[in-house]
């Protein structure tokens, strides 16, 4: 379908839908507060003076996954005596969730992929969970928190299609094209070691070449320019950066594919295919749990505004929106695992690693949309079964997932899908989205949801009763052509220390998963 059939397709859906659809329904912007964050930005919370000061062994600043990585890493070391500080009104960074009409959902990443051995950190954080044990002398995942089948689906052609990859109605040509990509990146894998997390990766000369060119013009010199071939890889850059083909380096888009099981032709039935873990809530699941042991110790809706050492210490300086005050830690060594944006305004003499990391990292703003539903939605013509996951072909948005896939009760009853919308740089999105993210009303994205999933589900409209909006401007690091050139050496380094700072976070990888936060969470835990 092309955009211009796309747009008047599902103008003629709302349409008959019934134009007064939209009004109906209730909704609004949660889950961030961007005034406690701009208001950082803006220096406004950096006058206070400090009305208390207290006193601790280790200050964490930021309660993002990696920040609870450290927590974790501190309590496994029998060290209690520290605090965490987070931003928010509850902890987890992307990997929170909330309830909309009492069904839980995700406010930011709805799955983990079953981790490699290269991310040991992590599948040790599973079994602590009883995610995974071992059985038999062979690990085994608990099947009830693995996504179960049908997982993905693609509506093409008209109709939905098992799978993401358009496969039904393409020429010969096109799976040429598929066959030969998938070739690339096996030969990629043969030149060079790919990982998760990607500390463990040597910086081969193979790997800093394809970080110097964008995928789009490896793609091109690769001679691979099906157009089917590149919607699709354009979705998975979108997905896990934020930003198109033609925007992030072709280390990540091969990266992508290479890092875990490769790229799949169709009729290709060799190899392992990924699997993985999720819940209603999405990766909030295993947010949740690593905040529960922590008490008193996390300190939510605390901006921290000064992070310096001293000759003793650290001293670690946090407006509490609750009451209007600043409050001041001392303490021995400071846990920074606040995105480097943020970090390079709040650490007073920062270190040139921090300085170069923040000139070189750019981000992608993101919109997460929980849309209450009172019934199941229908499907507007033939093909593969409502999925975990189910995409629309060529549209801005990256589909949706639904709540109650997981659930073994199969009684109809109302749920709630979650809708993804990228917004950095990408051949259908080209201006600036933050000032888009936060200029443009509620309702505006509430019809741009409306009219791209309307298109396989007519009955949209008529049955969505709230539409909750979670806005991230800086949601995930791009690894852009060169970053990981930029950043250097140190960076690629599972610890990153200065002085009596250990530095944690996402960013320091150039991309942000779940796996890359977490193993650097968890090893500036263990400098402490």
């Amino acid at each position: 379908m092309k955009r211009r059939d796309f747009i008047a397709a599902t103008a003629g859906a709302l349409a008959l839908a019934g134009c007064d659809a939209p009004q109906s329904i209730e909704g609004g912007f949660t889950g961030i507060e961007v005034a406690r964050g701009h208001a950082l930005r803006d220096g406004a919370l950096k006058a206070s003076t400090p009305t208390t000061v207290f006193r601790t062994r280790v200050v964490i600043a930021g309660g993002g996954v990696a920040g609870l990585a450290a927590a974790r890493a501190l309590r496994l070391s029998g060290i209690d005596d520290f605090v965490l500080l987070e931003l928010e009104d509850s902890a987890g960074g992307n990997s929170r969730g909330g309830m909309l009409e009492g069904i839980a959902c995700p406010l930011g990443a709805h799955y983990l992929p079953v981790p490699g051995d290269d991310a040991s950190e992590v599948q040790d954080l599973l079994e602590e969970l009883g995610l995974r044990k071992r059985v038999s002398g062979r690990w085994e995942y608990d099947e009830r928190n693995l996504c179960h089948s049908p997982q993905e689906r693609l509506f093409f052609q008209g109709e939905w299609q098992e799978g993401l990859l358009p496969v039904h109605g393409v020429t010969e040509s096109t799976l040429a094209q598929y066959r030969l990509f998938a070739s690339r990146v096996e030969a990629s894998q043969r030149k060079t070691r790919f990982a998760i997390p990607m500390a463990k990766m040597a910086a081969t000369p193979e790997m800093l070449a394809l970080d110097a060119v964008s995928f789009a013009a490896w793609l091109d010199q690769e001679s691979l320019g099906d157009t089917h071939l590149r919607w699709y890889l354009d979705y998975c850059c979108r997905d896990d950066y934020g930003a198109g083909l033609a925007h992030v380096s072709a280390w990540a888009g091969i990266h992508y594919f290479a890092s875990r099981h490769g790229f799949h032709a169709p009729g290709d039935d060799s190899g392992e295919r990924d699997a993985v873990l999720t819940w209603p809530e999405g990766n909030a699941w295993l947010a949740r749990r690593m905040v529960g042991p922590l008490g008193d110790r996390i300190k939510v809706a605390h901006a921290v505004t000064r992070i310096a050492e001293s000759r003793s210490g650290v001293e670690v300086d946090a407006f509490d929106a609750a009451t209007n005050t600043t409050m001041r830690w001392e303490a021995e060594r400071c846990i920074v695992a606040l995105p480097v944006f943020i970090a390079a305004r709040v650490v007073e003499n920062s270190p040139a690693v921090l300085r170069n990391a923040a000139a070189n990292v750019r981000y992608a703003p993101w919109l997460v949309a929980n849309v209450h539903l009172r019934a199941p939605l229908g499907d507007n013509g033939h093909g593969a079964a409502p999925s975990w996951d189910n995409l629309v072909y060529d549209t801005p948005g990256l589909g949706y997932v639904d709540a109650r896939h997981q659930t073994l009760d199969p009684t109809p009853a109302p749920t709630v899908l979650s809708w993804y919308r990228p917004l950095g740089p990408s051949a259908s999105d080209t201006g600036d989205g933050r000032k888009l993210l936060l200029d443009r009303p509620w309702s505006g994205w509430r019809d741009d949801l409306l009219a791209e999933l309307s298109v396989p589900h007519p009955d949209l409209p008529s049955l969505t009763t709230r539409i909750d909006i979670t806005r991230y401007g800086h949601a995930m690091a791009m690894p852009t052509p060169g970053l990981l050139t930029q950043l250097g050496a140190a960076q690629r380094r599972e610890r990153i220390v200065s002085g009596r700072l250990a530095f944690a976070h996402a960013d320091w990888s150039g991309y942000s998963i779940f796996e890359e936060a977490f193993t650097r969470g968890h090893f500036a835990g263990l400098e402490s």
